[in-house]
């Protein structure tokens, strides 16, 4: 027997082992990786539910927020008391303020209930009339100056309830909340359900709260989000108008023609920097900048809208630049082999390839300018600075304004729980629009999709 065949044979008393058999270490390793797989789903779960309980949190506390009680009462509009002069001259009319009014929505107030035979236990007109909105009085006034022709008729009208009442329809009042109150006490709410017996009450869509405006601290009840989303807008406009170009512009250079030196190195350095820096910082260089140097308008959003672009553009110039650097390279000398310029190879090839990536990271990054607050509060665009809708495209970047997130922060820190029922529902708004925005972003990037 040679020593070839001899040294092939396994040696006397040796283990006889398989691939099919598992060994102790093979064990440790499954177990290892089992245990690891459990916990990655435990995370997931543990992920997953706290974004259900959040989700759930902000709709059980922002949907009562699209819900507004209304009264209906009928209303006598006598020409001796609101237009002495008997022109109808709404000029002359408008002399007369919602003091005037006042006296004639509470006597209104108490005439339809004794009409509908409702127990009215207060002396005074005006005790009963705590249950409305002190908007009311100024709804009817506004009604009357749109309208002269009103004067001299019983005019019915649908008049907020005060946030008191609408609340105890809510669940956010009880009858035992009121003991304190001094605007309300349980006696008008056991008369609100008789009114609500009666169809003179009801709690109903609030379609005011989408298109309104901020009101005051005493009056929650009438208080929309309206014009800060359109504040948003405009200032979004701003942004996607200035970010997009100079944050691709920037990136193209940097990553296509650029030398690499100390100075790109050092571009590059801060770029990255900046996207880290707090957003308040960049408030302050607004603030300093754009208000007190460039002395533009204070709380408009075309101020916003620059103060967010700075703070945008580190977030477009990263992506777009990984985007760029994601395209092969073989793409770029295949476009220079047959004959085009860099800019050419840059701008028909590579750039379209780029550009799924480019529209994801310029909508991430304009819907996190979106929900900024800190650099908003600083340049003074608060809650309760614009109480209309702007006249027309100047005016919604020059005129005072207000955005989402500051008009929510405005309304969280307000002392009536019914400012804080219309936070919830302001997030439940700025989260549709950044869900809207995420999709978008997702089906510009399926549509501009190419593969190589």
């Amino acid at each position: 027997m040679s020593n070839a065949t001899s040294s092939n044979r396994a040696p006397q008393g040796a283990p006889k082992s398989s691939l099919f058999t598992e060994t102790k270490h093979t064990k440790r390793r499954n177990a290892s990786e089992a245990r690891f797989k459990s916990y990655g789903i435990a995370a997931i779960a543990l992920g997953l539910t706290f974004l259900v309980f959040l989700l759930t949190t902000i709709v059980g506390n922002g949907l009562p927020a699209f819900k507004q009680t209304f009264v209906t009462i009928a209303v006598e509009l006598p020409e001796a008391k609101l237009d002495k002069s008997g022109v109808r001259d709404p000029a002359i009319m408008a002399k007369v303020t919602t003091f005037g009014y006042k006296p004639l929505v509470e006597a209104a107030l108490a005439d339809t209930l004794a009409a509908q035979g409702i127990e009215n236990p207060y002396a005074k007109a005006k005790d009963l009339g705590k249950m409305l909105s002190s908007s009311a009085p100024a709804q009817v006034r506004d009604a009357v100056l749109a309208d002269p022709d009103l004067i001299g008729q019983t005019v019915e009208f649908r008049l907020l309830t005060s946030s008191r009442v609408d609340g105890y329809y809510k669940g956010r009042v009880k009858p035992a909340d009121l003991e304190r109150d001094k605007n309300l006490d349980a006696a008008h709410l056991v008369i609100a359900d008789q009114m609500v017996a009666a169809g003179m009450m009801k709690t109903v869509f609030n379609v005011d709260f989408i298109l309104g405006a901020d009101a005051s601290e005493s009056r929650p009840e009438q208080a929309g989000i309206g014009v800060s989303m359109v504040g948003s807008l405009f200032m979004m406009l701003v942004v996607l108008v200035l970010a997009l170009p100079i944050g691709v512009a920037t990136s193209i250079y940097l990553e296509e023609f650029a030398p690499q030196n100390r100075l790109t190195d050092l571009i590059e350095v801060n770029i990255s920097n900046l996207a880290a820096v707090p957003s308040i910082v960049f408030g302050i260089l607004g603030l300093a900048v754009f208000i007190q140097f460039a002395h533009l308008p204070q709380s408009a959003p075309l101020v916003g809208g620059l103060v967010l672009t700075l703070m945008t553009l580190p977030t477009i110039i990263i992506s777009t630049r990984a985007s760029l650097k994601a395209v092969p390279p073989s793409i770029r000398d295949a476009a220079l082999g047959v004959g085009a310029s860099k800019m050419q190879s840059v701008f028909h090839h590579v750039l379209p390839l780029a550009m799924p990536g480019i529209l994801t990271g310029t909508i991430i990054g304009l819907a996190q300018a979106l929900g900024e607050t800190a650099p908003l509060l600083l340049i003074g665009m608060v809650g309760y600075i614009a109480s209309n809708m702007p006249d027309g495209i100047a005016s919604g970047f020059f005129d005072p304004n207000s955005a989402m997130p500051a008009q929510i922060y405005e309304w969280a820190k307000r002392a009536d729980p019914a400012y804080y029922e219309r936070a919830w529902g302001g997030i439940i708004i700025l989260l549709g629009f950044l869900m809207t925005m995420n999709i978008i972003a997702v089906i510009l990037r399926r549509r501009f999709e190419r593969r190589w």
